[in-house]
Formats: C-alpha cells, sequence, structure tokens
C-alpha cells in the first residue's frame, strides 16, 4: 500500500487564499439578529446533534429553527424526518408558533372569529415556505430518506431522531446500528447538505444513586461514541429549575470549531417558542418574570 498524505505546503496556498479572501464559511440563520439562537452554525457540512430528556422540547426548537432558517434564506430547502409525530402536527406547531395561537385551540380545531386576525398572519407566513419543506415518508430508513433528500433537493436534512432511523445493512446490536447510522450522516455532510440530528438521552445516576436527567452532558446520548465523534456541535436542552418548566438552557456540549457557549432560553408551551431568557437578577425584574411565569392559561385559548 502507497503512503497516503499530503504534505502541508501543497495545501498551503490555497489555504491562505481562502483565508485572506474575507469570505466567511456559509451558514444558514435560524434567527434574527440579536437572537443568541444566532450562535447556532448550521451550513452545509456541518452535522448539528440536539438531546434532551423526554419532553424537553427537542423537535419544538429544532422545527422552530429550521423554520425561520427557510424564512430568512429565501432559497433554502428543508427535508423533515420525524419518526413520532406526522406532518400535520408539527405544522399545528409552528401554526401556533407564528401566529401567538394557543396550541391546544389550533389543535382542537376551536378557532374563533377574534383569532383572524392572527389566523391570517399565521397563514402568510407559512405559505411563504412550505414549497421549499418536505417531510419524509415511511419506512424511516436512511437509504430512503438519502433518495428523498436527493429527489426534494434538500439542502438541510433533520433526522428526528437518530435511534429510530435504520441504516442500510444488518447489525449485530443497537450501539453498532448507530456507530453505522452516524457514518452514513457525515456521509450526506460531506455531500454538501447541514444535517440536524435529534438524539434520545440515558438517564444519569446522582451522588445518591437515583436516577433522572439532571446533569446531562456529551456522554448521556444514547449510544453515544460515534455520535460524539460524528457531530460537530452537540447541544443538550436542560431545565433550569422544575418550579419553572420554562426557564432552560441549551447546554453547548461540543463544539469542534469553536468555543462551546450556553444559551439560557425560556419555552413557552402554549405556543412552542423558545425565547432568549432574561438573565436580570434585579428584583423588579424578577418580580416580572414571576408573575409572567404564573399567568392563567387562556380557558379560549385566544389572546392576552
Amino acid at each position: 500500500m502507497n503512503p497516503a498524505f499530503v504534505p502541508a505546503a501543497d495545501v498551503f496556498a490555497a489555504w491562505k487564499g481562502d483565508l485572506l479572501s474575507g469570505k466567511p464559511p456559509t451558514l444558514y440563520p435560524v434567527a434574527e439578529p440579536g437572537n443568541p439562537l444566532t450562535r447556532i452554525e448550521i451550513g452545509p457540512g456541518i452535522v448539528t446533534m440536539f438531546g434532551g430528556s423526554p419532553g424537553a422540547g427537542k423537535t419544538a426548537l429544532v422545527m422552530q429553527l429550521v423554520v425561520d432558517a427557510l424564512r430568512l434564506t429565501p432559497a433554502l430547502k428543508v427535508l423533515v424526518a420525524n419518526v413520532e409525530m406526522p406532518p400535520a402536527a408539527l405544522m399545528d406547531r409552528q401554526m401556533s408558533r407564528l401566529s401567538g395561537i394557543d396550541l391546544h385551540a389550533i389543535r382542537h380545531r376551536t378557532l374563533k372569529p377574534e383569532h383572524g386576525e392572527r389566523v391570517t398572519v399565521g397563514m402568510n407566513t407559512l405559505a411563504e415556505f412550505v414549497p421549499r419543506l418536505a417531510f419524509a415518508r415511511p419506512p424511516y430508513s436512511l437509504d430512503n430518506i438519502a433518495r428523498s433528500a436527493d429527489a426534494f433537493g434538500a439542502d438541510v436534512l433533520v433526522l428526528d431522531y437518530i435511534q429510530r432511523i435504520a441504516p442500510p445493512g444488518d447489525h449485530a446490536h443497537r450501539k453498532a446500528a448507530i456507530d453505522a447510522a452516524m457514518e452514513y450522516v457525515r456521509g450526506f455532510a460531506d455531500a454538501g447538505v447541514a444535517v440536524l440530528v435529534v438524539a434520545a438521552v440515558g438517564r444519569q445516576r446522582d451522588e445518591n444513586g437515583r436516577s433522572g436527567y439532571s446533569g446531562l452532558n456529551l456522554a448521556s446520548f444514547r449510544e453515544s461514541s460515534e455520535l460524539e465523534y460524528g457531530t460537530d456541535d452537540a447541544f443538550l436542552l436542560v431545565r433550569d429549575n422544575v418550579d419553572d418548566s420554562g426557564s432552560v438552557t441549551l447546554k453547548h456540549a461540543k463544539s469542534r470549531y469553536g468555543e462551546p457557549v450556553d444559551i439560557p432560553l425560556r419555552f413557552d408551551g402554549r405556543v412552542q417558542r423558545f425565547d432568549p431568557a432574561e438573565r436580570d437578577d434585579g428584583k423588579l425584574a424578577g418580580a416580572v418574570r414571576d408573575v409572567w411565569g404564573r399567568r392563567p392559561a387562556d380557558p379560549e385559548g385566544g389572546e392576552w
């Protein structure tokens, strides 16, 4: 076998030209300027993984990111492979987020005349990007998803979630299957696609031996070794306070190309939206947050 290497001198000229060109890497913005979610890098060749406990909001966050990416990059196309939720349910959530109408009213189809203006806003916003959004059909296998992405011309691929998506071939056990799946995911990225991976995490034991989801870290992803290696950025949704379910931290567990920076957020389950969290520790600001966090549910699903 001949030695396989590239001398640095052969790489230097092209690298120098690229460095001094002033042209940054291609990244798809996922939030408006000033929103800390803009720190999340999604672009060709990048694999970004999201995890968290059941019900933490992983799917809600990833769908918010890709829908806002569609809004902010007019030519972008996204294919979503979600093994747990049908397309209509995912569209319900986005309608709620974009219109500000309570998800309960949308899910149960109890919209009223007073929702009319909000419905129009939500529908008009959805209409701008739905031609560039597609949902993979079963079977949820990587070969079927790859063919679907090629046929649609997807720039961004969402795999939600990776432990339930089968790679080609036979594998002796689940870990071997996940290892193989991540090899294919890296292949998708190397072909120029941005890949967002949603992954399940395992329970952790605290100092008292109790099992739960506190103290999540990079090793918390199930069948984690290949997941850790194969991803460029890894984030974990961690609830900050059991008494305030809306306060969460998007923990930046791995960053291949820069410094990991955690992002404080607040999740409004009523409309399935993640917003930047206020971290002002002043008494008045804290009082406002406390009152807002205790606001009663709107029984009619209307506006506040």
